[in-house]
């Protein structure tokens, strides 16, 4: 596997690989890697020439700042999973040279970017925008694969490629959960053992919610869902909302729309998890 740690050498890399034919399947992650980032990366080895991931824990996209400083980063552990599943490519930058200079950049989102996790961590989806953007312009991908566990994210990356027009194909992969029904997260390892075991709930009550749908109105379904969660010990429900899959905005009555999807973000101690599922 080759390791850049500056754009200079990543993009001399990949022009070489482009100017030879080959196809650019593209992973950008923050590291801490886990089953689900693997998964990624194993479909764009499969669908590309050539496999590339990205670690970069953007600090910009962090309005917390003691979230930023506890945010895992396993690199040597990290490059050692890329090794074994064969990813090609490792761009491993440091803030100085993604962000040489401050950013200003400001991006318009209508209420994609205001609702749900946005209305919680003000200046996340902006922060997502700028590295995400920057990402794509410094590896050129044909494709680029992300996780639907961050669902908002993806509506967001989807918004920001098709509205610059910029030429890279979005592909939205299934979340990859542990046997019990968590989703893979790379915040997991801090759970408590006890947390843990009450983690897998937050599944198994949107499990509930779409198993209901239909039978309660929208609003009593996310009235039983929240009450449900919050009887578990250290549990606190941030949010819980079942939304348009398309514009994220809330729907009072299941006819509203075609395609929805509940979110949540539930705290578990002091570690916050969030999760979905498509309802219909």
């Amino acid at each position: 596997m080759e390791i850049f740690t500056t754009i200079a050498e990543a993009r001399n890399y990949i022009l070489k690989a482009k100017s030879s034919g080959r196809t650019i399947g593209f992973v950008p992650t923050m590291g801490a890697l886990h089953a689900g980032h693997l998964a990624l990366i194993n479909r764009a080895s499969a669908e590309n020439d050539v496999s590339v991931a990205s670690i970069f824990v953007n600090p910009i996209q962090f309005n917390n700042k003691s979230d930023l400083a506890k945010y895992p980063r396993p690199i040597d552990n990290d490059i050692q999973k890329l090794v074994e599943i064969g990813c090609d490519v490792l761009f491993n930058p440091d803030e100085l040279e993604m962000y040489p200079e401050p950013v200003f950049d400001k991006y318009e989102f209508g209420q994609l970017d205001k609702v749900l996790e946005g209305k919680y961590r003000p200046g996340h989806f902006n922060g997502v925008a700028v590295v995400v953007r920057k990402l794509f312009e410094i590896i050129t991908p044909d494709k680029a694969y992300f996780g639907m566990k961050d669902y908002q994210q993806l509506r967001i990356i989807q918004t920001l490629t098709s509205g610059l027009r910029l030429p890279v194909e979005i592909v939205p992969c299934p979340t990859i959960r542990e046997k019990d029904g968590l989703a893979m997260s790379s915040r997991n390892v801090r759970l408590t053992q006890n947390q843990r075991r009450i983690a897998p709930v937050i599944y198994r009550i949107l499990n509930g919610i779409k198993e209901n749908a239909g039978k309660m109105t929208v609003n009593e379904a996310e009235i039983w869902a929240v009450s449900k969660l919050n009887k578990y010990d250290e549990m606190t429900v941030e949010y819980l909302s079942v939304v348009d899959a398309e514009t994220l905005l809330p729907i009072n009555d299941w006819s509203d729309s075609q395609k929805c999807i509940v979110c949540t973000a539930v705290f578990l101690g002091e570690v916050r998890l969030i999760d979905n599922l498509m309802i219909f």
